[in-house]
């Protein structure tokens, strides 16, 4: 049989052929590692101290967990379990905001979910030079939904919205051109 005579083979084979070169070229200006240049694990942070500066009761602990947490996710750097840290970050916790973003259907007054809001000034300083990286007002945000007994579900909130807080302040760090 020619291979004139089977146009199926010859659409199998091109298609095969457009769908490897669209992978090539699409894929083409990815790298795996830091985005910003530098080798991923060379520098390492250490976590200051947590202040907290809002009246929410254990937020300065579960924001300083969720920066160990996520310096471990990101890879970019290195978590200092000493003080051998490269790059020092502290963190003051400014604000919480509770805010609503939709209401019930036959309520128009009565909330349904609220957006929680929290505000912390973010030091990031190098070790060896003392040069300042980061100095910069950084925001973690979360959503929940009201129940009777909102403080509840704020605290079960709580670790979601350091968590974003965290994911927000390293990518700043890794992300940064210095």
């Amino acid at each position: 049989m020619s291979t004139a005579a089977n146009p199926t083979r010859w659409s199998t084979v091109a298609s095969l052929l457009a769908v490897t070169l669209g992978l090539v070229v699409g894929c083409g200006g990815y790298s795996l590692g830091p985005s910003n240049g530098q080798s991923a694990g060379v520098r390492a942070i250490r976590i200051g101290h947590v202040a907290n500066g809002t009246d929410e009761p254990r937020l300065a602990d579960a924001v300083s967990h969720a920066l160990r947490a996520q310096v471990h996710v990101d890879g970019t750097f290195r978590l200092a379990t000493q003080d051998d840290g490269d790059i020092v970050i502290t963190t003051a916790l400014q604000k919480f905001q509770r805010n609503p973003l939709t209401f019930q259907s036959k309520d128009i007054i009565a909330t349904r979910d609220y957006d929680v809001i929290l505000t912390a000034h973010v030091k990031a300083i190098e070790v060896g030079s003392g040069k300042v990286l980061l100095d910069q007002e950084v925001l973690g945000r979360t959503s929940i939904r009201s129940t009777a007994d909102l403080g509840s579900a704020e605290r079960q909130a709580a670790p979601l919205l350091a968590e974003n807080l965290a994911r927000n302040i390293i990518s700043r760090l890794s992300e940064g051109s210095w």
